[in-house]
């Protein structure tokens, strides 16, 4: 239950600060990032290709995981105040710069995209890092809640603004958001740090024998790549054609396909309450058992969706397949991640983690374009449905995969309930 004196816990002031910025931030490049998929119907019918489309999205999400692993390391030692806001003002730069030379030239237009993608990557390791070092677990979790909603909600915002603007005008819309974010996060971040209500490299890294990478695998970061390249396809590839699948194989026209995508975007944004919900209550804080119900939930929702032609079911269908395997990634980002605090890790590990999502969706992107003309939206979703049916393999409670549900449950899940913990975690 909620209770009233909370709001004089000096901790809980200071965590809800510091997860209202970032979420803030985060909204404003998840509007951004998402307009490319919402204006995609409207360029197609000014003339672009959708191959031309897919090959700019998968340059976005080439340089965004590029960018998350160089950007995560360098997360570990640059102030995110300096992080954060160029990588919010420089991607609302290179957003424009596309947006004014699509028509004029297309290449370059093209690799001004993907550099926003670059830009973009700033963020979101030095963020958890911030979150992780200056709340308490339990409320770092929330906080990480927070942005993870905000990521889920930069698509409904994005297909909105496609509904009521031309594409042109979405663009410049989404870079005067990054722009006035970029100065806010700026002055805000200064005055939490002077006040001490944020503070850097609090946790250092360990430094036995192996490095990184060994107390990374310790803590189960194999599991959770492959966990992150499968939903990131869903949440990134998926969620991005989904306004042309609406277009193009249900026979909506463009605005109207725009009006849908915002409305089913608009309720996947709730995933991540509802995956909290379903961890903490039903699964009992199990980790690998939410993981494993979510990649299940998917995988059927995928499958009624290939043989249900009727659209409303079907877009039903599409919208909880989707927030299934978003379900999954609201475990990966906001509960593993922001569990890696003591290891001094925790951007490193999220870059990382970022980087094998978007790779994985740069790929899929260009091959669910090539899809879409070869083999067909039908036979393409259930492409989608045999992701999901390898996520469930990937979750089950092998026993070489368990570190990582060990560890949560371990010291870091103990302590966010305010138990004692010895040495290493155990009991």
């Amino acid at each position: 239950m909620w209770d009233i004196r909370l709001l004089k816990d000096k901790k809980v002031i200071n965590a809800v600060c510091i997860g209202s910025l970032c979420s803030v931030a985060y909204l404003a490049a998840y509007f951004a990032r998402n307009i490319l998929g919402a204006v995609t119907p409207q360029m197609i019918e000014a003339g672009y290709s959708a191959e031309y489309i897919g090959r700019v999205s998968s340059l976005y999400f080439i340089a965004y995981a590029v960018g998350q692993l160089i950007n995560g390391a360098v997360g570990e030692h640059v102030k995110a105040r300096y992080m954060i806001c160029a990588g919010l003002l420089l991607a609302g730069v290179f957003n424009l710069l596309f947006c004014f030379s699509a028509d004029r030239v297309p290449l370059a237009a093209g690799l001004a995209y993907g550099m926003m993608g670059f830009f973009l990557s700033m963020i979101y390791g030095p963020m958890t890092k911030v979150v992780a070092e200056n709340t308490e677990p339990a409320y770092a979790t929330r906080c990480s809640l927070g942005y993870t909603f905000a990521s889920f909600f930069g698509s409904p915002m994005a297909g909105a603004a496609a509904a009521a603007m031309t594409w042109q005008g979405v663009m410049v819309s989404g870079s005067i958001f990054l722009g006035i974010m970029a100065a806010g996060c700026f002055l805000l971040f200064r005055k939490m740090e002077i006040r001490g209500i944020i503070q850097y490299n609090r946790y250092a890294r360990g430094k036995e024998r192996g490095g990184g990478v060994r107390i990374l695998l310790q803590h189960g970061i194999a599991k959770f790549t492959v966990i992150a390249m499968l939903t990131g396809i869903v949440r990134t590839t998926v969620v991005f054609w989904m306004p042309t699948y609406i277009s193009q194989y249900l026979g909506f026209p463009a605005d109207t396909a725009a009006l849908i995508f915002t409305a089913a975007t608009f309720i996947i944004s709730a995933t991540a309450f509802i995956a909290i919900f379903i961890y903490e209550k039903p699964m009992k804080g199990n980790m690998d058992r939410t993981i494993l119900l979510m990649f299940s939930l998917a995988g059927l929702f995928f499958f009624l969706m290939a043989v249900c032609r009727q659209p409303a079911l079907n877009i039903a269908c599409m919208v909880l397949g989707v927030m299934a395997s978003s379900g999954a990634a609201t475990m990966l980002y906001s509960r593993y991640c922001p569990g890696l605090r003591d290891t001094g890790m925790v951007s490193a590990a999220a870059g990382f983690l970022d980087f094998s999502s978007y790779l994985a969706a740069s790929v899929s992107s260009t091959l669910f374009a090539r899809a879409i003309t070869q083999i067909g939206w039908g036979r393409l979703v259930m492409v989608w449905c045999g992701l999901m049916a390898a996520g469930v393999l990937v979750s089950l409670p092998y026993k070489e995969f368990r570190s990582g549900e060990t560890f949560l449950r371990g010291k870091y899940f103990r302590e966010s309930r305010g138990g004692r913990v010895r040495s290493g975690g155990r009991k």
